[in-house]
């Protein structure tokens, strides 16, 4: 696999920003209601972090180190006003929807994380295709949260109604603890589906874990801490 589908690999599953590395979490739990708002909030975060990491990959040898963070800091600023001044003059209902957590974007963890440990070490090719990896791995998980939440709390998708008309929402979800809800079950699923692949592929999920250690691996979700933990208890009793 090149380097820039292996980057858009890791940004959609392997290091997917919020299944796997729960980053961003503050608009993942708060602009989630519906599925078009997950589905906004993702798609502006995607065309941001792509600008910041091809401009701070640009820049990274004329960056001084002493100022990075503050100078990576101006660079997403500058094009989050300019995101934002579009999506109030052309879209002005996800603008109204989405509210303070578009100016929010400048101190997401994932935009400065992905400029401080790979644009700014890397070229601008492989740093654009990271932005939309991340982005896009992003968007999926904003989204399919949204699209649960949207379903279940209000019996429509991207205000389309697909429940009955007697059915009763389940009212809970649209609102802050639900996300948190919706977020656990789809990453218990997600961890179910890790492990069983695990199996069926024949890893050895404790080597795995002795080798290159659960803290340091990118697939943190594939479940080898907990299983070695119920095994090592179970050889003990």
């Amino acid at each position: 696999m090149n380097k820039t589908l292996e980057r858009l690999n890791s940004g959609i599953i392997k290091e997917n920003p919020t299944f796997v590395q729960m980053l961003g979490m503050c608009p993942t739990m708060a602009v989630t209601t519906s599925a078009i708002n997950g589905l906004g909030m993702g798609l502006t975060t995607t065309v941001i972090l792509i600008l910041s990491n091809m401009m701070i990959s640009a820049l990274r040898k004329v960056i001084p180190d002493k100022v990075r963070i503050p100078s990576y800091i101006v660079i997403v600023a500058s094009f989050v006003t300019i995101i934002q001044f579009l999506l109030e003059g052309f879209v002005p209902s996800l603008y109204d929807s989405l509210g303070i957590y578009i100016p929010l974007i400048v101190v997401n963890c994932i935009i400065l994380g992905r400029a401080e440990s790979y644009a700014s070490k890397n070229n601008v090719w492989l740093s654009m295709f990271d932005g939309i990896g991340m982005g896009l791995g992003f968007t999926l998980g904003l989204t399919s949260i949204g699209i649960f939440r949207e379903i279940f709390g209000n019996g429509t998708v991207f205000n389309i109604r697909i429940m009955p008309e007697k059915y009763e929402p389940v009212t809970i979800l649209i609102l802050a603890p639900g996300a948190f809800f919706v977020l656990a079950c789809l990453i218990a699923v997600q961890n179910k589906i890790r492990i069983l692949k695990a199996k069926k592929t024949g890893t050895d999920l404790a080597e795995c874990e002795r080798e290159n250690g659960c803290a340091g691996c990118a697939n943190t979700l594939c479940g080898g801490s907990i299983k070695n933990t119920f095994e090592k208890k179970e050889e003990q009793e």
